[in-house]
């Protein structure tokens, strides 16, 4: 242990922190890494452009386009990162032998082998998402809520399949899966039915939760959105339904929070532990929005601080569920990954760090002139030192000399993708 560290964890102390408690704590605290930041949420199950209310932006180069590479670059982001992590999967990274092919409505557990195998060699668990979205059963924009039977018919398959192999992951790995249902389902401009498309997402949703799951091993989710792409004056899944459905159905499923599904004035930071006082368990998507729902890579900012102290304060780390959402394409995809993962470590272990039973006793006490002198002094306490050293226990490196590995990894191996 340095001297600095050494100096930091006295002031710690001080205040009633112990350091070597929270650093012991924090690596075992799982956070899902999106495998879909690696090529631009392409997938391998189809070619083409994006469609459904998903866009990247940006071509930089050295993208992952096969199973391997995909991987490989994964496996590159475990080394420069701290603490637990998930793999997160969508459904169109399936992997299927050569001359094979599954629709959608048709996956089997046996085409996510590859991954279950990489996921026991790196000893973490697996999070999965059904791919509503970028097929050609896509009708008119709409798959679970679409008027249309058949095109119903085949996303219930789709996201029954998807529970099935939920399933597999979780009792392959030891670990429960978080299934995440999230559809673009809506309209361009303003629509003369509102309650039809929502009665019929409603319906969906209950007949892919009718496939036989046990809620301890897979955790289906619903993800609600405010508008996306081609969506701007209405979704199906919004967020009064998604949450009302949820806790229609708390017996079977949970409420996901994506930070960047809601009005730019709202802040997911608050509505954690509003949800944490009616629901067992939650899960969250970690993203940054600018101006709306446009997955930049995660920062060290202050809603992503905030998000974190609201879990720590409502002693909620084993309650909910966190898994990182972004994709950017305009720059190299190895660092944002990095950066992104790192960055949501960093706000735990800040709020970790906080004195949060003596800030809630001067808040009950009505300390407001304390409270806030004591919420400022925390900020200049050096956090910077305890983030080094826990690093350095999870075997990374602690500083932005980590980027000279992504850079030597881009000219040794991404510069050669073509």
């Amino acid at each position: 242990m340095n001297e600095r560290y050494e100096s930091a964890k006295k002031l710690y102390a001080k205040i009633g922190v112990d350091t070597e408690a929270v650093m012991a704590a924090l690596k075992e605290i799982p956070v899902s890494l999106h495998c879909w930041q690696g090529d631009d949420v392409g997938g391998f199950d189809h070619e083409g452009a994006l469609t459904g209310g998903i866009q990247t932006t940006g071509n930089y180069p050295g993208k992952a386009r096969t199973p391997g590479q995909l991987m490989d670059d994964i496996e590159k982001v475990i080394s420069l990162v701290p603490g637990k992590i998930k793999l997160n999967l969508h459904a169109c990274y399936a992997i299927f032998e050569e001359g094979e092919f599954a629709d959608r409505d048709k996956l089997e557990p046996k085409h996510f082998a590859k991954w279950v195998e990489f996921a026991k060699k790196h000893d973490i668990g697996i999070d999965f998402n059904p791919t509503f979205f970028s097929h050609d059963k896509v009708k008119d924009g709409l798959t679970l809520s679409s008027p249309d039977a058949d095109t119903r018919k085949f996303w219930i398959e789709h996201g029954k399949a998807c529970i099935r192999i939920s399933n597999y992951f979780a009792k392959e790995t030891g670990i429960p899966c978080v299934m995440n249902i999230w559809t673009g389902d809506g309209f361009k401009d303003i629509p003369a039915d509102r309650m039809g498309p929502r009665m019929r997402y409603k319906d969906s949703i209950e007949q892919i939760l009718s496939e036989d799951y046990d809620f301890n091993l897979v955790k289906p989710c619903v993800e609600s959105k405010v508008f996306g792409i081609g969506v701007e004056a209405y979704t199906a899944g919004s967020a009064e339904f998604a949450l009302s459905f949820a806790a229609a159905n708390a017996d079977k499923c949970m409420p996901l929070m994506d930070n960047g599904h809601y009005h730019p004035t709202e802040v997911v930071s608050d509505k954690i532990p509003a949800l944490l006082c009616f629901f067992p368990e939650i899960a969250l998507h970690i993203t940054r929005p600018i101006r709306w729902d446009s997955d930049h890579v995660v920062l060290f900012d202050d809603e992503t601080k905030e998000m974190a102290k609201e879990i720590v304060r409502s002693e909620a780390l084993s309650r909910v569920y966190m898994a990182l959402d972004f994709f950017d394409a305009s720059i190299n995809r190895i660092s944002a990954w990095t950066v992104g993962f790192r960055s949501w470590q960093k706000a735990l272990l800040n709020a970790m760090l906080l004195p949060n039973a003596e800030l809630k006793k001067l808040q009950d006490e009505n300390q407001l002139t304390k409270l806030m002198m004591m919420q400022e002094e925390m900020k200049t306490m050096p956090f910077g030192d305890i983030w080094a050293e826990y690093c350095a226990r999870c075997n990374v490196i602690e500083d932005a000399s980590w980027f000279e590995a992504v850079e030597q990894y881009e000219k040794e191996v991404l510069s050669k993708r073509v």
